[in-house]
């Protein structure tokens, strides 16, 4: 009798969590008809990627709830916190859960909402009920992404005016679609965990600081909605304060400053290294800054990044402040907050000690890659093109001119004296005069200097080699719950690499910096055969390079700032990105962050992984989901042509032009992955077992996980 009763409660949750899950669906259905309807009719196959999502979800979500009814892992703590707040009991805390009480705030919320509408099981606080509420916060993160997509696009491209509506491009919606199967989330919707919920938050503050950048000015009720969001980010997940406060913090710092819009000014022929220096840190402190496209970026153009927004903060500070006051509001907060608990953990203080574990940055990237293996692809194709070439063609290389990747396009840079002297002034025709020849000498030296921008590339892979080669050897740390557990990947995973002959920790630098090329890379946005950038174009407006000589030209860049203010005539220009976005579909995807945005990335990432002593997949969620939103889009034909090896026509060269194949590749790998992760977790359960084989943790199946 109590088995059919449990049976039949099961069922009815099972029942619930499919109701909830298709009306879920059904609003996802409604939202798009009635708000969205021009995306829909110019692309009815976009309907297939929520149809497919809910599907997927609602079977993951009965299958769990059928072979694993009762809290599992961490479950077990979550779930009992989570019947607590259900029964009004908001005082009482487990001392073993470490984070914020977001998660059951937001469960309780949802199913008193359910309630309302009079779902049967709405009322019940099980295991079962209380994991719908992470399949509705993948839904809601899905659509985030799609809106961050779409608002990075119409940035990075330059479409800051505020037309009727942005048209959402394929490589959008396809993107939004692979996030939400990104393997970790997927899985862990199935399951009461915070990982879900907390990145939903963390992408709708970021939402929302894409919007507040798309102004020159935000509004009070904005700053105020961004101390709520932000507060409710931490509420989540405490590490969520280095996204919110560092990157999101930072951003619009840089847009502050990228406000500022200067006059542009013609720049003189300089004669000692001193005035050129002086003349660049004036014209970064009224705002003249150095932020290239990725794509351009050399590693020396990433130090005069971070050097020019540092001496135009320095310059600006009321203007960067009464951008980023909402931000330091949350700081001060979590300030605030690690006073008063002691700590930045809420329970088990002893075994969540911060500690500084650089190798965190190094096991980060084999994770991306991994994870991201099909967008990986360009790498491919250039080594293949690089051994064509090598097997079938030499090209002649110039022996006297350099390419200044950092000035106007196609502008050679000679470093010779003789052709120096070419372009200096004389006072007669035969022999430069004193000036000049000083001018020449300066020239000479600064175009030696770029000239070394050749050699920076095996310089750093050589420095970036011995620095993790010098992590592995002091700073490896193996946190007892890693080795503990073997119900964890990882467990596997350092058991068989890490935890093998010494050797073996040295050879995995070759795919850490092999993992952090490709990954880089792939962000940056893949042009030729070259790792080095391509070179710099004139319409760059963030070209401000402190060692470019003004010769024939006296500004480096043609470019206007962006415009930010409400344009006249949306209702044409909404027409006219229709019809570009319909002959292009990648026009809008397919340019590439800034530097400044790559360089807080990596801040942001490491800040929020370089304290945790346990190495956990899920700590790397947030980091690649930001990571997989700039991700630009990439022409297969684009990059054959560029590398000048192999070229496509016909029928494979508009479907290559137009769609981004490792998408519908990635898509495909993720549903790969999560067939075999789901897969083992549910059918392959195995029971702990003493050295004498009787049966441990009172006979319990165990299952494995990430």
């Amino acid at each position: 009798m109590m088995g059919d009763t449990a049976t039949s409660m099961l069922m009815a949750s099972i029942d619930f969590s499919t109701l909830l899950l298709c009306s879920l669906l059904l609003a996802v259905f409604s939202y798009v008809f009635l708000f969205h309807s021009r995306a829909v009719r110019d692309r009815p196959w976009a309907l297939v990627f929520p149809a497919v999502l809910a599907a997927a979800c609602v079977a993951w979500s009965r299958v769990v709830s059928r072979e694993v009814p009762e809290p599992y892992l961490d479950e077990v703590f979550h779930i009992p916190q989570a019947q607590k707040y259900c029964e009004g009991k908001f005082r009482e805390w487990d001392d073993k859960i470490t984070t914020p009480p977001g998660l059951y705030l937001f469960s309780i919320s949802l199913l008193q909402m359910t309630s309302w509408l009079g779902l049967d099981g709405a009322s019940r606080c099980d295991a079962v009920s209380l994991r719908v509420g992470n399949a509705a916060g993948l839904f809601a993160l899905v659509y985030l992404a799609l809106l961050c997509r779409r608002e990075i696009e119409a940035q990075l491209y330059g479409a800051f005016s505020r037309s009727l509506s942005r048209p959402y491009s394929a490589y959008a919606l396809h993107t939004a679609f692979n996030i939400a199967l990104f393997p970790l989330l997927f899985f862990f919707s199935g399951l009461y965990y915070t990982d879900v919920l907390s990145t939903a938050v963390v992408v709708g503050a970021f939402l929302n600081h894409l919007k507040r950048v798309a102004q020159d000015r935000s509004s009070f009720t904005s700053d105020l909605c961004t101390v709520a969001i932000g507060l409710l980010a931490l509420l989540m997940r405490q590490t969520n304060v280095f996204w919110i406060v560092v990157f999101m913090g930072g951003l619009e710092a840089v847009h502050a400053v990228k406000t500022l819009r200067p006059e542009r000014a013609d720049q003189p022929f300089m004669t000692t290294l001193g005035d050129q220096i002086k003349y660049f840190a004036w014209r970064y402190s009224v705002g003249d800054i150095h932020d290239l496209p990725l794509r351009h970026a050399w590693h020396d153009d990433m130090l005069y990044t971070a050097i020019s927004l540092v001496i135009a903060a320095l310059c600006n500070p009321l203007r960067i402040m009464r951008q980023v006051w909402p931000y330091v509001m949350v700081l001060v907060v979590f300030a605030v907050f690690v006073a008063w608990n002691g700590g930045v953990v809420l329970g088990d203080k002893s075994n969540h000690v911060a500690t500084l574990h650089l190798a965190q940055m190094l096991y980060i990237w084999p994770f991306f890659a991994f994870f991201s293996l099909p967008l990986l692809l360009p790498s491919v194709v250039s080594l293949l093109c690089a051994l064509h070439i090598g097997v079938k063609s030499q090209r002649p290389q110039p022996q006297s001119t350099v390419h200044v990747p950092s000035g106007p396009r196609d502008r050679p840079f000679n470093i010779s004296a003789s052709s120096i002297s070419k372009t200096s002034p004389r006072d007669d025709g035969t022999r430069p005069s004193p000036i000049a020849a000083k001018q020449s000498k300066v020239s000479l030296a600064l175009g030696i200097a770029e000239g070394f921008k050749l050699l920076s590339w095996p310089l750093y892979l050589f420095g970036t080699v011995v620095l993790a080669g010098l992590i592995v050897r002091f700073n490896t740390i193996i946190h007892p719950f890693t080795l503990a557990d073997n119900r964890h990947y990882m467990f596997y995973v350092f058991r068989y690499t890490i935890r093998r002959a010494g050797w073996i920790r040295y050879a995995l630098v070759f795919a850490y910096t092999v993992s952090r090329w490709m990954v880089w890379g792939t962000l940056a946005g893949y042009s030729g055969l070259s790792p080095a950038p391509a070179t710099v174009p004139d319409d760059s407006p963030y070209l401000s390079h402190p060692f470019w000589i003004a010769y024939s030209e006296k500004r480096q860049t043609k470019a206007r700032y962006p415009a930010t203010s409400l344009a006249d005539g949306r209702t044409a220009e909404d027409s006219q990105s229709q019809r570009q976005l319909a002959d292009d579909p990648l026009r809008y995807s397919a340019n590439t962050a800034s530097t400044s945005t790559g360089l807080l990335f990596l801040l942001a990432t490491s800040l929020s992984l370089v304290t945790a002593p346990l190495v956990e997949p899920r700590y790397f969620i947030i980091p690649w989901v930001v990571w997989r939103l700039f991700v630009p889009a990439w022409r297969l034909p684009d990059h054959l042509l560029v590398s000048g090896v192999y070229t496509l026509t016909g029928r494979a060269a508009r479907i290559f032009t137009r769609y981004d194949v490792r998408l519908v590749l990635e898509t495909v790998w993720f549903a790969a992955v999560n067939l075999a992760t789901c897969y083992i977790f549910i059918a392959k359960p195995y029971v702990w077992r003493a050295e004498d084989g009787t049966a441990l943790d009172d006979g319990r199946l165990q299952r494995f996980m990430w």
